[in-house]
């Protein structure tokens, strides 16, 4: 796991306008074949945690996967892993809002498109009507975060919108939280629920 980890660190500087040869290295000696775009870290945790949930070590599959701070980054990426540079099989989620970005970016680096999967609004949008909003806020009463969630519905701004849409804001409103509830929501579902689009591109890989 701490090689993989390094592995996505290094691609991170790559991205970032740094040197390509610690990634490469690190993608041969590990058998990385293929890689994973994420638009962020919530996403990341949510994959992390239905492989869990499957058994599945991606990471001695050589399966990495790689959160690349937005989908404006992901023709970046892809130049990068894909056919122009390492050469790896990518797949990924999109957000159906970013669809465009991912479009372009992929056909600029030559990468088929079926290999990733688009959400209805994001993830998270994905995970609370899979499980529903009552035991979302049933996690969230786990977790401690009840008072806070119910502070949140007062803002006049929540009053109107439907619970699905303020359960989703509210997992925005903390640093960190997202993070935290995209592990915690595929974990309380049942897996007969798991979204499709996270079905799909565990199933692919």
């Amino acid at each position: 796991m701490a090689e993989m980890r390094a592995f996505r660190d290094a691609v991170g500087v790559w991205a970032a306008g740094g040197p390509g040869g610690p990634a490469a290295d690190l993608a041969g000696r590990l058998g990385v074949r293929t890689a994973v775009l994420l638009e962020g870290l919530s996403d990341l945790a949510a994959v992390e945690a239905l492989a869990a949930r499957r058994g599945r070590d991606l990471d001695a599959e050589g399966v990495c996967v790689v959160p690349m701070g937005g989908a404006m980054s992901v023709g970046r990426y892809a130049g990068l892993l894909g056919p122009p540079g390492l050469g790896l099989r990518l797949a990924g989620l999109c957000d159906e809002g970013e669809l465009g970005f991912y479009e372009r970016g992929l056909e600029r680096a030559r990468v088929p498109y079926t290999g990733f999967h688009v959400c209805v609004t994001d993830l998270e949008d994905e995970l609370i009507r899979a499980l529903g909003p009552a035991r979302v806020e049933g996690i969230i009463r786990a977790e401690g975060d009840f008072r806070a969630w119910r502070t949140f519905l007062h803002q006049p701004a929540q009053l109107s919108r439907p619970r699905q849409q303020q359960l989703r804001r509210f997992l925005g409103t903390k640093r960190g939280r997202k993070i935290r509830y995209g592990r915690l929501l595929v974990e309380g579902l049942d897996p007969e629920q798991v979204p499709s689009p996270l079905d799909a591109l565990l199933t692919s890989l």
